[in-house]
């Protein structure tokens, strides 16, 4: 029973959890690759462009230093005809473009530049300018030579430091940038490595989830093939209970009710025969017998309906020679039968569902259709036999072709006999009910 239960689950809820897992996972890499992409940008906005910038800067500086190493070696050559105090305005120049340098360099700084160095860097830059005044001052005082020994021992050294200082900072940022495109690699070579891991966990997730659908959709079919295989054995075992309660009530009908009013018929006549000719109880007798002899043949045409006894002792198609015209004189109905083929003999139960399917389609034209005509063909073919009902009425709906009890009866009958119903439109108006039969599930053969 357990096992029943477990086969009928439904794998929805596994299903929404696997759908949930896998949003999680891609919300999950989606979060990851976002993140390595805002480090990617920032390794590229702060890093890479700013020590470009900052070079840049760096170059202008030492630009503004090596022309003031070119002019301290012009001050002093003695054949200059120029005094040193000539050079002032120079010297000013340089020191506005180098302080801009200076600030502007300082704001595109790497964060990872040490105080010690913006320390040395700005107070040499202070004492070298502090040196260029003294020497400007000493040469506002007629002592050249003493400013020309100022640059020799102290403004020389002091530019070369500066130089050799802004020379190390721009190899600092190169490195720097060497280490961003390190990192910027990894980065890279991370998100293709999480990448593929992503999409072989994906894969797998694909793979896993597809074979639980064919487990579950192969659980599912096997249960619905084991639940066809139950409703067919159940609906023949009530097609059979049902013919055997008709058979059953059938031949009690005939036997019983038929053999009394026989007798009352016989012996009505009989009390007739002798009761003297014009008198009142002759002429009742003779109503009485008229009206036994009346319920006798309506009580055979029920007997025929509920179970055709012909179809045992005649067979199917001189049963429906016989029962076509009997539908057609009860319910007013015009109905046209033809008959092609090569007629066979038609085993008994099968010819019984054959029949009832008959019955059940000429009852759906007179009670529903609202047709006055209908056209009945039976077709004997090589290899089958078939069964048309075709009215020109008002059609059926698909609500009415999925709830009808007669028309599931009808399918159920076609399937026991490995056969097919098809109900469709007419080409104008109507339907057109069409068995088809394999021969080898309804030829009786000789014993």
């Amino acid at each position: 029973m357990q096992n029943g239960i477990s086969s009928q689950r439904s794998p929805t809820s596994r299903l929404l959890l696997g759908l949930v897992i896998t949003l999680a996972a891609v919300v999950a890499y989606a979060s990851y690759i976002t993140v390595q992409l805002a480090g990617l940008r920032k390794l590229q906005s702060e890093m890479v462009d700013r020590n470009r910038k900052d070079s840049l800067q760096l170059l202008r500086i030492q630009n503004d230093l090596n022309s003031i190493a070119l002019a301290m070696r012009d001050m002093l050559d003695t054949t200059e005809p120029y005094p040193l105090t000539a050079w002032v305005a120079q010297f000013d120049r340089i020191h506005q473009d180098l302080d801009t340098g200076l600030r502007l360099e300082e704001s595109l700084a790497v964060v990872n530049r040490s105080p010690e160095q913006r320390q040395f860097l700005n107070q040499s830059v202070v004492q070298f300018w502090d040196a260029v005044n003294r020497m400007f001052v000493l040469a506002e005082a007629g002592k050249d030579n003493e400013a020309r020994e100022q640059i020799r021992l102290s403004l020389q050294a002091r530019q070369q430091a500066l130089s050799t200082a802004v020379s190390r900072l721009l190899v600092e940022n190169n490195e720097g940038e060497q280490q961003a495109a390190v990192r910027i690699a990894q980065i890279y070579d991370g998100v293709q490595r999480q990448l593929y891991t992503f999409l072989a966990a994906t894969l797998i997730a694909i793979v896993l989830t597809s074979l639980y659908l064919i487990r579950s959709n192969r659980q599912i079919f096997a249960r619905l093939a084991e639940l066809s295989g139950q409703r067919s054995d159940l609906a023949q075992k009530l097609i059979e209970t049902q013919e055997s309660t008709l058979r059953h009530i059938s031949r009690e009908l005939h036997d019983e009710f038929g053999q009394v009013l026989t007798a009352i018929g016989s012996m009505v006549r009989r009390a007739g025969n002798h009761t003297p000719e014009g008198s009142p109880l002759r002429e009742d007798l003779k109503e009485v017998h008229e009206i036994a002899q009346t319920t006798l043949n309506n009580i055979r045409t029920l007997s025929q309906a509920l179970h055709p006894v012909l179809l045992e002792e005649a067979g199917l198609e001189n049963t429906l020679d016989w029962y076509i015209p009997n539908v057609e004189r009860q319910s007013g109905l015009a109905l046209h039968y033809e008959k092609t083929g090569k007629s066979f003999p038609v085993e008994t139960s099968a010819g019984v569902h054959i029949y009832r399917v008959l019955q059940e389609a000429l009852n759906n034209v007179s009670r529903h259709s609202g047709a006055r005509e209908a056209w009945v063909r039976l077709k004997f073919l090589a290899d089958s036999l078939g069964l048309e009902i075709e009215d020109h009425g008002t059609g059926f709906t698909a609500g009415k072709m999925q709830r009808g009890i007669g028309l599931v009866a009808m399918r159920e009958r076609a399937e026991l006999l490995d056969g097919t119903l098809t109900i469709s439109p007419a080409a104008h108006s109507g339907t057109i009910v069409r068995l088809q039969i394999p021969r080898d599930k309804v030829e009786a053969h000789a014993a």
